[in-house]
Protein backbone atom coordinates (compact mmCIF):
# COMPACT_ATOMS: atom_id res chain seq x y z
CA UNK A 1 0.00 0.00 0.00
CA UNK A 2 1.29 3.33 -0.70
CA UNK A 3 1.25 6.71 0.55
CA UNK A 4 -2.50 8.25 1.27
CA UNK A 5 -2.66 11.55 -0.28
CA UNK A 6 -4.60 14.21 0.99
CA UNK A 7 -6.27 16.96 -1.21
CA UNK A 8 -4.33 19.83 1.51
CA UNK A 9 -1.32 19.98 3.66
CA UNK A 10 -1.80 21.28 7.34
CA UNK A 11 0.21 24.37 8.53
CA UNK A 12 2.30 22.11 10.98
CA UNK A 13 2.21 18.52 11.31
CA UNK A 14 2.95 18.35 14.99
CA UNK A 15 -0.03 20.62 15.85
CA UNK A 16 -2.52 19.18 13.24
CA UNK A 17 -3.82 15.21 12.82
CA UNK A 18 -5.86 14.11 9.69
CA UNK A 19 -8.34 11.36 8.92
CA UNK A 20 -9.61 9.83 5.99
CA UNK A 21 -12.36 7.72 5.14
CA UNK A 22 -12.62 5.98 1.34
CA UNK A 23 -15.22 4.94 -0.48
CA UNK A 24 -18.14 5.11 2.27
CA UNK A 25 -21.27 3.68 1.63
CA UNK A 26 -23.21 6.54 2.48
CA UNK A 27 -24.71 9.28 0.67
CA UNK A 28 -22.17 12.11 -0.99
CA UNK A 29 -24.97 14.96 -1.02
CA UNK A 30 -26.05 14.93 2.45
CA UNK A 31 -22.29 13.91 3.90
CA UNK A 32 -21.20 16.79 1.56
CA UNK A 33 -24.09 19.12 3.84
CA UNK A 34 -22.82 17.83 7.16
CA UNK A 35 -19.54 18.30 6.84
CA UNK A 36 -19.67 21.67 5.62
CA UNK A 37 -21.85 22.74 8.60
CA UNK A 38 -19.35 21.50 11.25
CA UNK A 39 -16.32 22.88 9.42
CA UNK A 40 -14.55 25.42 11.69
CA UNK A 41 -16.04 23.86 14.49
CA UNK A 42 -14.33 23.02 17.90
CA UNK A 43 -13.85 18.96 18.04
CA UNK A 44 -16.08 18.46 21.10
CA UNK A 45 -18.56 20.95 19.52
CA UNK A 46 -18.59 19.09 16.05
CA UNK A 47 -18.91 15.74 18.08
CA UNK A 48 -21.99 17.36 20.35
CA UNK A 49 -23.28 19.06 17.36
CA UNK A 50 -23.70 15.55 15.22
CA UNK A 51 -25.11 13.49 18.12
CA UNK A 52 -27.62 16.35 18.07
CA UNK A 53 -28.20 15.97 14.49
CA UNK A 54 -28.65 12.13 15.60
CA UNK A 55 -31.58 12.93 17.70
CA UNK A 56 -33.61 15.87 15.40
CA UNK A 57 -32.53 18.80 17.94
CA UNK A 58 -30.00 20.30 15.68
CA UNK A 59 -30.41 20.69 11.79
CA UNK A 60 -28.03 20.32 9.07
CA UNK A 61 -28.47 23.18 6.65
CA UNK A 62 -28.96 22.19 2.75
CA UNK A 63 -27.17 25.18 0.71
CA UNK A 64 -25.91 23.63 -2.29
CA UNK A 65 -27.98 20.21 -2.91
CA UNK A 66 -31.20 21.69 -1.92
CA UNK A 67 -33.33 21.07 -4.53
CA UNK A 68 -37.13 19.71 -3.43
CA UNK A 69 -35.71 19.85 0.38
CA UNK A 70 -38.28 21.16 2.50
CA UNK A 71 -37.94 24.28 4.47
CA UNK A 72 -37.73 23.15 8.14
CA UNK A 73 -37.58 26.02 11.27
CA UNK A 74 -34.60 24.92 12.72
CA UNK A 75 -32.80 26.02 9.43
CA UNK A 76 -33.26 29.43 10.33
CA UNK A 77 -30.82 29.42 13.08
CA UNK A 78 -28.27 28.75 10.09
CA UNK A 79 -29.44 31.39 8.16
CA UNK A 80 -30.91 29.45 5.46
CA UNK A 81 -35.14 28.07 5.16
CA UNK A 82 -33.93 23.79 3.95
CA UNK A 83 -32.24 21.65 6.03
CA UNK A 84 -32.25 18.13 6.93
CA UNK A 85 -31.00 15.09 9.98
CA UNK A 86 -29.30 12.56 7.87
CA UNK A 87 -28.42 10.15 10.45
CA UNK A 88 -26.23 8.14 8.45
CA UNK A 89 -23.68 10.68 7.02
CA UNK A 90 -24.05 12.34 10.93
CA UNK A 91 -22.87 8.76 11.53
CA UNK A 92 -20.05 7.76 9.55
CA UNK A 93 -18.37 11.72 10.21
CA UNK A 94 -19.23 10.93 13.99
CA UNK A 95 -16.97 7.56 13.52
CA UNK A 96 -13.89 9.95 11.79
CA UNK A 97 -14.26 12.55 13.86
CA UNK A 98 -13.30 9.99 17.02
CA UNK A 99 -10.60 8.61 14.60
CA UNK A 100 -9.02 11.93 14.74
CA UNK A 101 -9.99 12.37 18.43
CA UNK A 102 -7.27 9.14 19.10
CA UNK A 103 -4.84 10.08 16.76
CA UNK A 104 -4.82 13.77 18.66
CA UNK A 105 -4.32 11.52 21.87
CA UNK A 106 -1.99 9.40 20.53
CA UNK A 107 0.32 12.60 19.26
CA UNK A 108 -0.53 14.16 22.62
CA UNK A 109 -2.05 17.03 21.58
CA UNK A 110 -4.98 19.33 23.21
CA UNK A 111 -7.80 17.83 22.60
CA UNK A 112 -9.88 20.55 23.77
CA UNK A 113 -8.20 22.93 21.25
CA UNK A 114 -8.46 21.13 17.92
CA UNK A 115 -10.59 22.92 15.46
CA UNK A 116 -11.91 21.38 12.17
CA UNK A 117 -9.53 23.15 10.18
CA UNK A 118 -9.56 21.23 6.21
CA UNK A 119 -12.28 19.42 5.16
CA UNK A 120 -12.75 17.26 1.91
CA UNK A 121 -16.17 15.51 0.48
CA UNK A 122 -15.51 13.81 -3.20
CA UNK A 123 -17.71 11.61 -5.08
CA UNK A 124 -16.78 8.04 -5.39
CA UNK A 125 -17.25 5.27 -7.64
CA UNK A 126 -20.74 4.48 -8.28
CA UNK A 127 -21.60 1.67 -7.23
CA UNK A 128 -23.95 -0.10 -9.80
CA UNK A 129 -27.06 -2.46 -9.66
CA UNK A 130 -30.36 -2.98 -11.12
CA UNK A 131 -34.26 -2.82 -10.66
CA UNK A 132 -36.76 -4.59 -12.41
CA UNK A 133 -39.49 -2.42 -14.27
CA UNK A 134 -42.57 -3.55 -15.99
CA UNK A 135 -42.44 -4.89 -19.28
CA UNK A 136 -39.52 -6.63 -18.84
CA UNK A 137 -37.48 -3.08 -18.89
CA UNK A 138 -34.23 -2.77 -16.40
CA UNK A 139 -33.12 0.28 -15.01
CA UNK A 140 -29.75 1.01 -13.17
CA UNK A 141 -29.90 1.55 -9.83
CA UNK A 142 -26.80 3.15 -8.23
CA UNK A 143 -25.58 4.45 -5.20
CA UNK A 144 -23.46 7.63 -4.22
CA UNK A 145 -21.04 6.70 -2.03
CA UNK A 146 -18.02 9.25 -1.26
CA UNK A 147 -14.78 9.95 0.12
CA UNK A 148 -14.22 12.38 3.20
CA UNK A 149 -11.04 13.59 4.82
CA UNK A 150 -10.71 15.97 7.64
CA UNK A 151 -7.26 18.26 9.30
CA UNK A 152 -7.70 19.20 12.24
CA UNK A 153 -5.62 21.74 14.17
CA UNK A 154 -4.49 22.61 17.36
CA UNK A 155 -5.30 26.73 18.15
CA UNK A 156 -4.14 28.54 20.61
CA UNK A 157 -6.32 30.48 23.27
CA UNK A 158 -7.69 33.71 21.56
CA UNK A 159 -5.86 36.10 23.59
CA UNK A 160 -7.95 39.23 24.12
CA UNK A 161 -7.25 43.39 23.61
CA UNK A 162 -5.64 45.18 26.46
CA UNK A 163 -7.88 47.43 28.38
CA UNK A 164 -6.39 50.49 26.99
CA UNK A 165 -6.27 49.49 23.37
CA UNK A 166 -10.13 49.48 23.80
CA UNK A 167 -10.46 53.18 23.76
CA UNK A 168 -13.56 54.14 21.65
CA UNK A 169 -13.11 56.11 18.63
CA UNK A 170 -15.43 58.96 17.58
CA UNK A 171 -17.41 58.62 14.99
CA UNK A 172 -16.82 60.27 12.22
CA UNK A 173 -19.99 62.55 10.86
CA UNK A 174 -20.89 63.87 6.97
CA UNK A 175 -20.76 67.49 6.30
CA UNK A 176 -24.43 67.08 5.43
CA UNK A 177 -25.58 65.96 8.53
CA UNK A 178 -23.69 68.31 10.13
CA UNK A 179 -25.03 70.65 8.23
CA UNK A 180 -28.67 69.71 9.11
CA UNK A 181 -28.28 70.18 12.96
CA UNK A 182 -27.18 73.16 12.39
CA UNK A 183 -30.11 74.19 10.62
CA UNK A 184 -32.26 73.06 13.60
CA UNK A 185 -30.38 74.15 16.27
CA UNK A 186 -28.74 71.26 18.13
Amino acid sequence: MGKIHYSAEPDNNTKSVKTRGDDLRVHFKNTYEAARAIKNMSLKRAIRYLENVKEKKEIIPFRRFCHKVGNKAQAHVWGVSQGRWPVKSAEYLLHLLRNAESNAELKSLDVDHLVIEHVVVQRAAKIRRRTYRAHGRINPYMSSPCHVEFILTEKKELVSKPADALVEKTKKESKKKQRRQLARGE
